[in-house]
């Protein structure tokens, strides 16, 4: 018997609410162990009961160590521990007359993984006296095979949620490339400065020969996402997929534009996912409005160009491409982002479809500017582009936008 079951032997129910509520922040991605629940209950013993505030200031002290912690305590302590409203909301439901409609309020930071710790210990308790059902899924398909294949925009809430947590996975492991610059090696060109040095050292008798290599380094990536209302959808859920490569290294630079460009690289580096989500929308104004992509490259190219444009980065171009400005400017904007980069790779949602084909003008004035022209509406077409990206696959015949610029028909 742990320290903790102990705990909630010898004491009242108090003591194993604490406990029930610690394993919901462990499931939730807590650090929140048995040391931490006796901790939990001699704070409270020694701080007492009064109110609801008390006990959560008490619980907060002990539990909340980080601070991307406060937004999962703060919410499962309130699903957890409400008790306010109660009595209005059966007088709501008792009451013939119907509630007044409004807009359904927009999940919390951190809502989401509490929610379902909460719900994995329902489905925990209800397991334990559930029967034992045999299922023969020989010849049935994989669920996983089939979510990585789904599209995005016809994904329930459950799978939206699966997809979040792949694209939070993945990775970039080998993208680097060579620099002109050398450094000290065991192999490789023979370094004559280093090799007469450590002669020197030795009295000139013997001579050590040292060796040199090329430098690598990872190029820096950036990252421009149309948030317009034919694009949030698909920009939210890469905007995971960069917040899954910045917790793993800090030169990546994410841009959103509808109809003005806003820099949300500093909202993405908060720890919690929701939390940076969150903060992403609060700072952009323009969600899921109109789209002016010219306008967008325009400011970006003048104003932003030289400080992150820096050491041959990776851009990549998360749009539709369907553009209201003329169609001289984003060509002109699109050939002085193309030569400011390494490379530059257009994600476009639209090729989702078979029969796409690239008749719209906005279209074919990006197309001869980019290196590369993807999908990005399913989780295999991203694991298509992180191998692209980390040298793990050769670019396809298939994203050569050249194969596009057909005349159209």
């Amino acid at each position: 018997m742990t320290a903790a079951e102990q705990l909630a032997t010898s004491h009242g129910k108090i003591v194993d609410n604490i406990v029930h509520f610690a394993r919901t922040l462990r499931k939730a991605g807590m650090p929140a162990g048995p040391s931490s629940v006796v901790d939990a209950v001699q704070a409270v013993e020694v701080a007492g009961i009064t109110n609801r505030e008390d006990l959560y200031w008490t619980l907060h002290a002990v539990f909340v160590r980080k601070r991307e912690h406060r937004v999962l305590f703060d919410e499962a302590f309130r699903i957890y521990w409400q008790s306010r409203g109660l009595i209005e909301k059966m007088l709501a439901i008792l009451s013939p007359v119907a509630p007044p409609r409004s807009n359904p309020e927009k999940p919390k930071a951190g809502q989401t993984r509490v929610s379902q710790a909460f719900q994995s210990a329902k489905d925990r308790a209800s397991d334990q006296t559930r029967p034992e059902v045999e299922v023969d899924a020989k010849f049935t398909v994989s669920g996983k095979e089939l979510l990585q294949a789904k599209d995005f925009a016809q994904m329930t809430v459950k799978e939206l949620e699966t997809a979040k947590q792949a694209l939070r996975s993945l990775s970039l492991t080998m993208d680097t490339v060579r620099q002109r610059r050398l450094k000290p090696s065991l192999r490789g060109r023979i370094d004559p400065r280093r090799t007469l040095k450590a002669s020197m050292r030795a009295g000139g008798d013997i001579i050590d020969l040292k060796f040199r290599k090329q430098q690598e380094k990872r190029p820096p990536l950036i990252a421009l996402c149309d948030i317009s209302g034919s694009m949030s959808q698909y920009s939210r859920l890469l905007l995971h997929f960069l917040h899954g490569i910045k917790e793993q290294r800090r030169d990546v630079h994410t841009f959103l534009f509808g109809t003005r460009l806003t820099n949300v690289t500093r909202q993405l580096r908060m720890k919690d996912p929701d939390e940076a989500l969150e903060a992403c929308g609060a700072g952009v104004e323009d969600w899921s409005g109109g789209t002016r992509i010219a306008t967008a490259l325009h400011e970006f190219n003048r104003v932003w160009s030289r400080r992150v444009l820096s050491g041959g980065p990776t851009v990549l171009l998360i749009t539709d491409g369907l553009e209201r400005d003329t169609d001289e400017d984003l060509e002109r904007e699109m050939d002085r982002l193309h030569r400011s980069c390494r490379r530059l790779i257009w994600l476009n949602p639209l090729l989702r479809f078979d029969g796409f084909q690239a008749k719209a003008k906005g279209i074919r004035a990006m197309l001869p500017h980019v290196d590369e022209f993807r999908a990005a509406h399913s989780l295999n077409a991203v694991e298509d582009l992180v191998k692209v990206l980390s040298k793990d696959g050769a670019t396809s015949s298939l994203s050569d936008p050249k194969r596009w610029l057909k005349p159209a028909g």
